[in-house]
């Protein structure tokens, strides 16, 4: 009984801690201009909605968040598809070398990021798709990790399943579709979660590969607001709480999920 008690502690404190900074920039984005740089720090919610509405007023926000949400959707449905059949075909099918190609995309994984901009960009603008949806999009329409965790539970089924679906005549798609996904269906989620939040917190490559406000993200319309009113924090923060809170809602819809999606992901067969 102890042991649970200090255990259930710690976990409430961790998790106290990493929530005080997201209360905080709530705090200050509700307080009164009196009440921002007051020492001890005001930790109580005034409820002063003017931030918002000053923000909201100040930029096509609506515009901003419609740009993230197709980008971010768009490029979740595409990683998972591609990650999926990835790993279906690393999974399910014996060819020469599939091991080595395994590796090599595991390889992927240890090349940072801010490696790849400059190919990146030059491959895009010989197609033609600088300052475009697609520009922010298809560089990560695949996910190696999406890969790896999928390989896993793919591996971790029954052979017989594929088994049956050949002699009921099965088509390999068919199998995929209607056996594998369903049964993935946490892990998807889990991953999709991922993307997802990377993709809506991306700044740096939209901000590289767009010029035009009218497909640029919302990361980039607020890194424009704190160039225009770096010293103003109740309208920053009322912009980071307007950017975070799909997120939070997200990940509150999506919980029960992760955890179930990142178990059947540890097997070790493969």
């Amino acid at each position: 009984m102890t042991k649970v008690f200090l255990r259930t502690g710690a976990a409430l404190l961790v998790g106290l801690l990493f929530l005080f900074p997201l209360y905080i920039t709530l705090v200050t984005s509700l307080d009164r201009a009196a009440d921002v740089f007051t020492f001890p720090p005001h930790l109580a919610l005034d409820f002063d909605w003017h931030s918002y509405l000053r923000v909201w007023s100040m930029a096509r926000w609506s515009m901003y968040f419609l740009n993230t949400l197709f980008i971010t959707s768009t490029t979740v449905v595409l990683a998972l598809l591609t990650s999926a059949l990835a790993a279906y075909g690393l999974s399910h099918f014996h060819f020469r070398g599939r091991d080595f190609l395994f590796q090599l995309i595991l390889v992927v994984l240890m090349i940072p990021g801010e490696a790849l901009l400059i190919p990146n960009y030059v491959i895009l603008h010989r197609l033609g798709l600088i300052n475009t949806y697609w520009a922010q999009i298809l560089p990560f329409g695949t996910s190696v990790y999406g890969i790896f965790l999928l390989r896993q539970v793919f591996l971790s089924l029954p052979r017989e399943y594929w088994d049956a679906a050949q002699i009921d005549g099965a088509a390999p798609l068919t199998y995929f579709f209607r056996v594998l996904l369903p049964i993935a269906r946490p892990t998807l989620i889990t991953i999709g979660l991922y993307i997802f939040i990377g993709s809506w917190n991306s700044f740096q490559w939209p901000l590289i590969v767009t010029t035009s406000h009218h497909v640029q993200p919302i990361e980039v319309a607020v890194s424009r607001l704190v160039l225009r009113h770096s010293v103003d924090w109740r309208r920053l923060t009322a912009a980071g709480i307007l950017t975070t809170l799909p997120l939070v809602i997200l990940f509150l819809l999506t919980q029960r999920y992760i955890l179930k999606g990142i178990q059947r992901g540890e097997g070790l067969q493969g």
